[in-house]
């Protein structure tokens, strides 16, 4: 097996936002000649499948600035800077995030959070992590957490199918929401198979 790492020579921070960096590092390649590679480094986030005690799923619609349009995706944010990396401590701080989303953006909270998976959105270019939870027992707060001030959001509660069809009207188009329609499709076959 070929060694296929690339060994970083130097890395320079371009900008520095809220919630990315981005850098251009040179690299040695396998081969030993030198390549550029921009780099997205960002602190990970947490997506949040919320399930209503009648089976329908909770999701957020909101404009999304980059690809200029409404869009409808499962709640979902980042994760905090310069947190723990112990693995016990890196999951706490998962399900920290994963209740204050879903109460900021939803109005609920749960009683019980089950990690599904987690996955790099872009790893060709991005360093970003997501972990999917699903949100069990959820009850609706009388004074939620606010919403960010520079987010605004419709929260709609879908069943299964609807949720298909807002995939088929590109309405839902991003990966963690496909993703988590996807998992619950493969759920509800697996119940009708028992």
């Amino acid at each position: 097996m070929k060694d296929l790492e690339e060994k970083t020579i130097s890395e320079e921070t371009i900008f520095k936002g809220r919630v990315v960096e981005l850098s251009v590092a040179d690299v040695r390649l396998p081969n030993g000649k030198i390549a550029k590679r921009e780099l997205i480094k960002h602190p990970g986030a947490v997506g949040i499948i919320p399930i209503t005690h009648d089976g329908k799923i909770v999701m957020v619609e909101q404009y999304r600035k980059p690809l200029e349009k409404t869009v409808v995706e499962i709640p979902a944010g980042k994760m905090e800077v310069n947190e723990p990396k112990e693995e016990t401590a890196q999951r706490e701080l998962e399900e920290e995030t994963a209740q204050r989303e879903l109460e900021e953006e939803t109005g609920y909270k749960a009683s019980g959070l089950e990690l599904l998976t987690s996955f790099y959105t872009a790893p060709g270019f991005a360093d970003e992590i997501i972990h999917i939870y699903v949100a069990r027992g959820l009850h609706k707060q009388n004074k939620p957490l606010a919403q960010d001030d520079d987010e605004f959001i419709n929260v709609l509660e879908v069943t299964l199918d609807e949720a298909k069809q807002l995939i088929e009207e590109a309405s839902i188009c991003d990966a963690k929401t496909m993703f988590a329609i996807q998992y619950l499709e493969l759920e509800q076959l697996k119940a009708e198979e028992q």
